[in-house]
């Protein structure tokens, strides 16, 4: 007998599918993630396509371009406009100096994307004195859980969110977790919310690529759910980042610059 069809939630869509328990299958309506490809073009000319959730595309495209240093804020932008099938993101920028990648950047949905920033230890470290203590972000990191609903309703979606000791400023959710934290900063800039001396906070692991958007964003520490990689500890001491992962259940581990968070 098929279970009640769950409620329908924008960036998922319907599916049936059948859970086995205690050795007895029943069919279940409910849904997957929804996923697709969005081209970026920047002054007519193909700068990237990537893999998304089809949510915030505005900000996915915003915050893409503020990552990758292609522009500085979002008053750069002239024009940003979907296609009809919301697969194309047209943006003409305010002046024509702009310098793109000879090639189209590729950015699959959690592979790690090919980026055209190149990171490295030379960049400088972040002039921040942030510090915030343990407790805020477990609090926050309660609260990114609280706003993941198509997580909680389908899961296979990562969640980002950018916040300070009042709470989260602004969230998203994507099947990639570089587009998730893009989102975030593209929505950051779009309702002007400064991203300075703030804190990231992700659902996935801390890759590189990831930390070097914080870095971007001028954010002094990334905390997350999962771990980060051996490159994003060694960029995040250079850098001047807080790296703190595997926050659940009351605890968490800092991996980098603990003085962020009154350690010794």
């Amino acid at each position: 007998m098929a279970s009640k069809p769950a409620e329908k939630l924008e960036g998922a869509l319907p599916f049936t599918y059948q859970v086995v328990e205690g050795g007895v299958a029943r069919a279940v309506e409910g849904g997957v993630i929804d996923e697709q490809l969005l081209s970026i073009y920047v002054n007519g000319e193909s700068l990237a396509t990537m893999m998304c959730s089809p949510l915030q595309l505005e900000a996915l495209t915003v915050g893409f371009l503020f990552n990758e240093a292609v522009i500085d804020s979002a008053e750069e932008i002239a024009l940003l406009q979907l296609n009809s099938t919301k697969a194309v993101a047209d943006v003409i920028l305010t002046h024509d100096d702009v310098k793109l990648p000879r090639r189209m950047i590729l950015t699959t949905g959690c592979g790690g994307g090919v980026t055209g920033q190149e990171l490295s230890k030379d960049f400088p470290a972040l002039d921040s004195a942030f510090q915030t203590e343990p407790a805020v972000i477990l609090r926050m990191m309660r609260q990114l859980q609280g706003v993941a609903r198509l997580y909680n309703a389908v899961r296979g979606v990562h969640t980002a969110a950018l916040g300070d000791e009042s709470g989260l400023l602004t969230s998203a959710e994507d099947v990639g977790r570089h587009n998730a934290i893009d989102k975030v900063a593209g929505q950051a800039l779009l309702d002007r919310i400064d991203m300075r001396d703030r804190m990231l906070l992700t659902s996935g692991r801390i890759s590189s690529e990831m930390l070097g958007k914080a870095r971007r964003m001028g954010i002094p520490l990334v905390a997350s759910r999962t771990a980060p990689t051996s490159v994003t500890v060694e960029l995040a001491e250079a850098w001047n980042i807080g790296v703190v992962g595997y926050v659940r259940a009351g605890g968490m581990r800092v991996y980098t610059h603990g003085w962020r968070l009154g350690l010794d």
